[in-house]
């Protein structure tokens, strides 16, 4: 499920980003952030919100709009 989101956060001259906290449902919620690339979707930003699995915020390149992905918890044990 992708959704919509407002995020507080910093942007470097390089493109790097600093999230503080997203808003859903009309309540602000701090995050934690993890790494974060570049390609050709947008800027992806990993976080997690207090006991949340971790979550996929991306910022698309051509309307600057940031979008939440929940990510697969999947684990696989070999």
């Amino acid at each position: 499920m992708n959704q919509p989101v407002a995020v507080d956060c910093t942007v470097a001259r390089n493109g790097r980003v600093w999230v503080r906290r997203i808003k859903l449902e009309e309540h602000w919620h701090v995050v934690e952030q993890g790494r974060q690339w570049q390609d050709s979707e947008g800027r992806h930003v990993l976080i997690m919100r207090g006991g949340q699995p971790v979550e996929e915020l991306v910022m698309s390149g051509d309307s600057l709009r940031w979008e939440l992905r929940r990510r697969p918890q999947t684990l696989q044990v070999l």
